[in-house]
C-alpha cells in the first residue's frame, strides 16, 4: 500500500490537519480557542466520572442483553470520528472535538437506554464545563451527542456528522457480549458475523466508504439491512452533509 493509500484509511473497527483562523471557520467548525482551557481527549479519558459512567453504562446494557458499549466502543468511535474529519482537512481542533464527542456519546446509558443521546449530551456538558471547556465547544459536542441516534438525530455540524458515521460503523464480533451462541438474537448474529468493518475516506474523490466482511455462516447479508437500514440512511445523510458520497461495500460488493 502506498503512502497516499495509507493516509486515505481511517481506523478499522478491529483494532495535524491544517488549522484555519477563527474568522475563516465555517459554521460548526471551531479553531483553537483564545480563551478557556483546551480540554484534551486524554483528560476526558482519565476523568473519574467519565470512567465510572462508561463502565456503568456498559454493565447496564450487558444486563439487558445489548452489545458492548464500554471503553472499547467509546474509544474507537472517537478515533474514527476524528480521523474522518482529519482526512477531510477540517481544522485540528474540530477533529479533536469529534474525538471527545465520540468518547462521551453513550454515557447516558448509565441512566436509561431510552433517550440516552439527550441524557449523554447533558452529562457531557457538566463534565466538560467542569474541566474548563469554552461554551461554544461544549455546544458543538452537546449537539453531536444529542443527534447520534437514528430515532431523532440529524447531522448539522461536521462534528455531529463524524460522530454518526463512526458510531454506526462499529459493527463487529468483538461487540457481542452474550457468551451463549445458541441464545444469540439477530443483533448478536449480525455483529458476530461481521469479521471486519472499516471506514475508508478518499478525500480526492469525496467518498466515505464503509467496508464490511460478513461471514454468511452466521448471518446473511440481508439480515444486516434488516436491522441496520435506518442507520445506513442516517450515515448517508451525515456523509452528504460533509460534501461526500456514501459507499457501502459488503464482501467486496458495492450496495450504494
Amino acid at each position: 500500500m502506498s503512502v497516499s493509500e495509507k493516509k486515505a484509511v481511517t481506523a478499522p473497527v478491529e483494532s495535524a490537519s491544517k488549522g484555519l483562523p477563527a474568522k475563516e471557520a465555517a459554521p460548526g467548525v471551531t479553531a483553537v480557542q483564545e480563551t478557556g482551557n483546551v480540554v484534551t481527549i486524554e483528560e476526558v479519558r482519565r476523568d473519574p466520572e467519565v470512567v465510572a459512567f462508561i463502565q456503568q453504562a456498559n454493565a447496564s446494557l450487558f444486563a439487558l442483553g445489548f452489545t458492548e458499549h464500554g471503553q472499547r466502543h467509546a474509544g474507537l468511535v472517537g478515533h474514527i470520528a476524528a480521523n474522518v474529519l482529519e482526512r477531510l482537512d477540517y481544522p485540528e481542533r474540530t477533529h479533536q472535538l469529534a474525538e471527545i464527542a465520540g468518547y462521551l456519546h453513550d454515557i447516558g446509558n448509565c441512566i436509561h437506554r431510552q433517550a440516552h443521546a439527550q441524557s449523554s449530551s447533558l452529562m457531557a456538558w457538566r463534565i466538560l464545563s467542569r474541566l474548563g471547556m469554552p461554551p461554544d465547544e461544549c455546544a458543538l459536542i452537546m449537539n453531536a451527542i444529542g443527534n447520534h441516534e437514528e430515532e431523532r438525530g440529524t447531522a448539522t455540524t461536521p462534528v455531529s456528522a463524524a460522530l454518526i458515521i463512526a458510531d454506526k460503523a462499529d459493527v463487529h464480533r468483538s461487540r457481542v457480549q452474550n457468551p451463549t451462541m445458541a441464545e444469540f438474537d439477530i443483533h448478536d448474529r449480525v455483529n458476530y458475523a461481521t469479521t471486519r468493518s472499516f471506514v475508508r475516506v478518499r478525500p480526492e474523490e469525496k467518498v466515505v466508504a464503509l467496508e464490511l466482511e460478513i461471514d454468511t455462516n452466521y448471518a446473511q447479508v440481508i439480515e444486516y439491512f434488516e436491522i441496520f437500514l435506518d442507520r445506513m440512511t442516517m450515515v448517508r445523510q451525515a456523509i452528504t452533509f460533509l460534501g461526500c458520497e456514501f459507499q457501502l461495500i459488503i464482501n467486496d460488493t458495492r450496495f450504494s
